[in-house]
């Protein structure tokens, strides 16, 4: 069985966990496979922007705790935070369209991505206080990134689940959609990006990925040295480009 899909269309790259009878569990296997997929996705040049999303009613419910129980192994130790760090490190812009359950490893890959599409309906959680368990995939740095740090420590200390809207609300999910239009919004937000040009969307990646760990002023300046160039389709586009 295959354990992540792609699909690509117009220059949007769909990948989804296929696991829906453990509602996209993380085992080991599914890790390899998706990391596989990413490792190809970054240096093809016909993807301009990734959805991650999860198939049947679930994004991921979170790492397979009876896959841990079985004593499965990755075959490195750090191989799930490694992946969900290439994938943070994807030089095309990333959504994760989410549904259903979006907890603990499920949120720290969806945490990897540019920006969280939500439905309505959906339910968040960090549960490594639940289990007695804490993070090693990178959690305690990219929640605090995208709610703040009094945010992140409620939520991490309290396991407690928010639906979508709330994660809308504290900065979580950058957008919310009723449960049925999930998939329009997530395909129309893809495609909107994939419109524009893939040179600015990389560089501009880069350049935030730089700038947002510097003081204010060498940030500034860093952006100014162009240090990253420019779009190699700028004459075009301004050639044809109506105001």
């Amino acid at each position: 069985m295959t354990l992540v899909l792609r699909d690509d269309a117009e220059g949007v790259t769909t990948l989804t966990l296929n696991r829906p009878e453990k509602l996209n569990a993380l085992n080991p296997a599914l890790f390899l496979e998706l990391r596989d997929h990413i490792d190809a996705i970054a240096g093809d040049g016909s993807v301009r922007v990734i959805i991650l999303t999860g198939a049947g009613r679930s994004f991921c419910a979170g790492n397979d705790l009876g896959a841990i129980a079985a004593g499965e192994r990755a075959p490195s130790r750090h191989l799930q935070a490694e992946t969900i760090d290439l994938l943070d490190e994807l030089p095309q812009p990333t959504i994760a369209k989410v549904r259903g359950h979006c907890f603990t490893g499920g949120l720290e890959l969806a945490l990897g991505c540019d920006m969280i599409v939500a439905a309505a309906s959906s339910t968040f959680g960090d549960t490594h206080g639940q289990w007695g368990m804490v993070p090693v995939w990178g959690m305690s740095v990219r929640l605090p990134e995208r709610v703040g740090l009094s945010t992140a420590k409620r939520l991490m200390f309290s396991a407690a689940r928010v639906d979508g809207s709330e994660a809308a609300r504290i900065g979580l999910a950058d957008q919310v959609a009723p449960d049925d239009e999930l998939d329009a919004v997530a395909t129309a937000l893809a495609a909107q990006i994939a419109g524009s040009s893939a040179g600015t969307c990389r560089i501009v990646k880069q350049l935030l990925r730089n700038t947002t760990t510097m003081p204010r002023r060498a940030a500034l300046d860093f952006e100014r040295a162009q240090p990253f160039g420019m779009p190699e389709d700028m004459a075009e586009r301004m050639s044809r480009s109506k105001f």
